[in-house]
């Protein structure tokens, strides 16, 4: 099992930035590819970036590219999104989730955090 802890959403105007951070806790010597997702009012869950868990490889969402970065630090279980030009679509219940496999559904990982909101005002 692994416990996933996420923490840095806030209130931020528009064009303003954000650090994410999400702490795992748990079965940490395994490997795990880790993504961020979020989830606004109404809306379905979406994958907004992944990183792998080598930090080889990322992925972003096209509403993000450009604007976001993902990064991990192995050494202190710590995955981090920094969001830079946030914009008001980008608000939202951001969540931290992660496994061994953790491609680019929701069905692709099995741990995730509780989540943290960012509200974007315009």
């Amino acid at each position: 099992q692994v416990q996933l802890v996420e923490s840095g959403g806030d209130v931020v105007q528009a064009g303003g930035s954000l650090r994410l951070s999400c702490a795992a806790s748990g079965r940490t010597n395994r490997s795990y590819n880790t993504g961020w997702f979020r989830q606004a009012p109404g809306k379905e869950r979406e994958i907004v970036a992944r990183i792998n868990s080598a930090a080889s490889s990322t992925y972003y969402a096209d509403s993000v590219k450009g604007r976001f970065t993902i990064s991990r630090d192995n050494s202190k279980n710590m995955v981090y999104l920094d969001m830079n030009s946030l914009k008001p679509e980008d608000t939202a219940v951001y969540y931290c989730a992660a496994d061994p496999r953790g491609g680019l559904g929701r069905d692709d990982f099995s741990f995730w955090g509780q989540g943290t909101q960012v509200t974007v005002s315009s």
